[in-house]
């Protein structure tokens, strides 16, 4: 069985979208094999619909007893498992739709690509197609 080199995590409402971006940590109940490292690629609905609008390398990953009150209280209240702590993140100013990438010949839609695995290639192959978007007039 080959580890992932990261994964997609679809991110459900704004808030947490903005919670990812500005506190560089995401609380989680997917079973995945989370480690320091992987890149974890974070998909949105957006007007164009799913789309990528940011990327994030793990630092760290801490099981729910680890956490401070609030935060397992937060936890207890969504279901939440872990939480997945970011050396940094890095939002797009241009969000990639799913349907321009790789992805698109995916039988995939919506939810279900939470917690897809990805490997160095994949991830690589939508980071630079990102990279490339944001300097697009």
């Amino acid at each position: 069985m080959v580890e992932a080199d990261g994964y997609i995590l679809r991110i459900a409402t704004k808030q947490w979208v903005n919670q990812v971006f500005n506190m560089a940590i995401y609380y989680t109940a997917i079973r995945r094999k989370w480690r320091p490292g992987q890149t974890i690629l974070f998909v949105h609905r957006t007007n164009v619909g799913d789309a990528i609008v940011g990327y994030g390398v793990i630092d760290n990953v801490y099981e729910k007893d680890e956490l401070s009150e609030d935060e397992k209280r937060e936890c207890e209240k969504y279901g939440w498992k872990k939480a997945i702590e970011f050396k940094y993140v890095k939002e797009f100013e241009k969000p990639v739709p799913i349907r321009e990438t790789f992805l698109k010949d995916s039988k995939l839609r919506g939810r279900y690509f939470h917690g897809l695995k990805l490997n160095k290639e994949q991830l690589n192959s939508i980071i630079m197609q990102a990279e490339n978007l944001q300097h697009q007039p």
